[in-house]
């Protein structure tokens, strides 16, 4: 077995850890640095790309322990943040600014972006820890998260593992220009962290300040409005009785119906005649005449 050359710095650490446990050392480190641990995941994984480059371990190996455990570990990640994360964020978010309007925020992000950030998330130090965490708490759904899990895992793996198993001794210079880069890209997100609080802030201040200016607008408002109903309740009954009155009965003749005709004393059958005298056999007035025994008047 051949002697590798030496290892650049951060590298030459882990090479004890690797020389006595192998396969076990990065399986272990690995799905400890995915599920929440900061441990050298990503360095061990590296190391052993490099030994597999010198003959000393077999890079099939490496990638296949390396993707099984960084698959497992963010699941068991997600796992605590599903089963505890609430609690969590519940019970101790106020020491560290997570109120439930910012949870809010965040759940709706990672319903939005899930995917796209448990996919690369294992390239940067602190999301590659936290994302399966993160996922869980924000109740990403699993047949979501798995996908992503099991693609970013592969990428993750397939990345440091060629290029350690390629370059060599030689991925010294890279791995620390990498580092370099992600603590760059770490302040950006601070940096943009910040500023989304900031606006937060800023926004409930707003909010707080013109609260008291619309609870005092709102009883004007409010007065204002049952006075106009007031006013326009009356006007409308006053139109439906108008309304009523031009409509007339339901015959349509237009004409209202009158007392029932008087029945003329002179129309029965012992009257002489029906007219303005009552003149005839009946007398005057209308009234029967008095009659003698034998027929005369």
């Amino acid at each position: 077995m051949t002697t590798p050359p030496p290892l650049p710095g951060p590298l030459a650490h882990l090479a004890p850890l690797l020389d006595d446990y192998g396969y076990l050392a990065v399986g272990l480190l690995v799905l400890l640095d995915n599920c929440g641990i900061p441990v050298p995941g990503q360095t061990v994984l590296v190391l052993a790309a490099v030994y597999a480059g010198t003959g000393r371990m077999s890079i099939a190996g490496v990638v296949a322990v390396a993707f099984t455990a960084a698959v497992v570990g963010n699941s068991l990640g997600y796992l605590i943040g599903r089963t505890g994360g609430h609690a969590f964020v519940h019970r101790w978010g106020k020491y560290v600014w997570l109120t439930p309007a910012r949870m809010a925020h965040a759940e709706g992000f990672f319903r939005r972006n899930g995917v796209k950030v448990v996919l690369v998330a294992r390239f940067i130090d602190v999301l590659r820890q936290t994302n399966g965490i993160i996922a869980g708490t924000t109740d990403m759904a699993w047949r979501r998260f798995l996908p992503a899990n099991v693609a970013g895992a592969a990428l993750w793996v397939g990345v440091w593992a060629s290029l350690g198993y390629a370059l060599g001794t030689d991925i010294g210079t890279l791995y620390e220009q990498a580092l370099r880069y992600q603590v760059y890209l770490l302040a950006a997100l601070g940096v943009l962290v910040a500023l989304v609080g900031l606006r937060a802030y800023l926004k409930r201040r707003r909010r707080a300040a013109a609260g008291p200016a619309e609870s005092e607008e709102a009883p004007a408002r409010d007065a204002a409005a049952q006075e106009v109903s007031a006013q326009e309740v009356p006007a409308e009954d006053g139109s439906a009785r108008d309304a009523a009155a031009q409509d007339g009965p339901a015959d349509g003749s237009g004409a209202q119906p009158g007392p029932p005709p008087r029945r003329n004393g002179g129309d029965g059958p012992g009257a002489g005649g029906s007219g303005a005298g009552g003149s005839g056999p009946g007398g005057p007035g209308g009234q029967p005449s008095r009659m003698t025994s034998n027929g005369d008047a």
